[in-house]
């Protein structure tokens, strides 16, 4: 299942169904699990460890060194779990010794051609990272996010699940779940209720985040006054509970 003309190296641990393009390079301290495919053209670098079914299309780079000036060759990782796709030119580093010292991948992402996913990024599941969108170092995507072309997030920044990132949008504050983000800087546009209802939210619950939205973002009230509003009506509509944990645990403030 390796091509002849491929360079693995002795210490890369590959699983027996594993497929390796043509002049594809694994390096030392790579681990791929059963079923995942590494086109031709591909590098990927270690320490990394990355689960099953996996694919890694052409000219991709994952687990290089990280693009950090404070970086000095301490031993860092990146981990990538299952059924990920990466698309041509994706490039995903490995974390710092400034952060925990890990990048991390969950499950069922789409990363598309250009995408960047940057040190010590954590990212979620059944994420769609769309062409050219990047992530600087030690941003947080929460699940099923969307980011459209050429959009990109600032250090440190937060993007709660079900948020949908427009096109060319710079995200320099933290976005809210379900929120959907507009703009240079970006500003709270309206809710992903597109989104919502493709994942089986119900028309009552959508409903409560619009109306949570509104408290948050059209009424004008101060951050406490509208977080107490919606922490009433959380008490008997649950799916407002992931928006009031988030914004207990911002620390560069919200898109307002």
């Amino acid at each position: 299942m390796i091509d002849a003309r491929a360079l693995v190296s002795p210490q890369a641990e590959l699983a027996a169904d594993v497929t390796v393009g043509p002049y594809a390079v694994i390096g030392p301290n790579v681990r791929i699990g059963a079923r995942t495919r590494v086109a031709a053209h591909a590098v990927i670098n270690g320490p990394t460890t990355i689960g099953t079914d996996n694919v890694i299309f052409q000219f991709a780079s994952i687990g290089d060194a990280p693009q950090d000036l404070k970086y000095k060759g301490e031993p860092t990782r990146l981990e990538i779990g299952d059924r990920n796709v990466f698309r041509e030119c994706c490039t995903v580093n490995r974390g710092t010794a400034d952060g925990e010292a890990v990048t991390r991948v969950g499950n069922d992402n789409l990363l598309m051609a250009y995408t960047h996913i940057a040190h010590d990024c954590h990212i979620g599941s059944r994420i769609v990272m769309a062409n050219y969108s990047a992530l600087s170092g030690h941003v947080e995507l929460g699940d099923w996010v969307i980011m459209a072309g050429y959009s990109g997030v600032h250090q440190f920044c937060k993007v709660g699940a079900h948020a949908f990132i427009a096109n060319n949008t710079a995200v320099t504050r933290d976005v809210p779940p379900y929120v959907m983000a507009v703009g240079q800087p970006a500003t709270p546009h309206s809710v992903n209720s597109e989104g919502l209802k493709r994942r089986d939210f119900n028309a009552a619950q959508i409903r409560n985040i619009r109306e949570a939205f509104r408290i948050l973002y059209r009424r004008e009230l101060p951050l406490d006054a509208a977080v107490q509003e919606i922490t009433a009506l959380a008490e008997t509509q649950p799916e407002l509970r992931p928006l009031l944990e988030f914004i207990a645990a911002s620390k560069r403030s919200l898109i307002r």
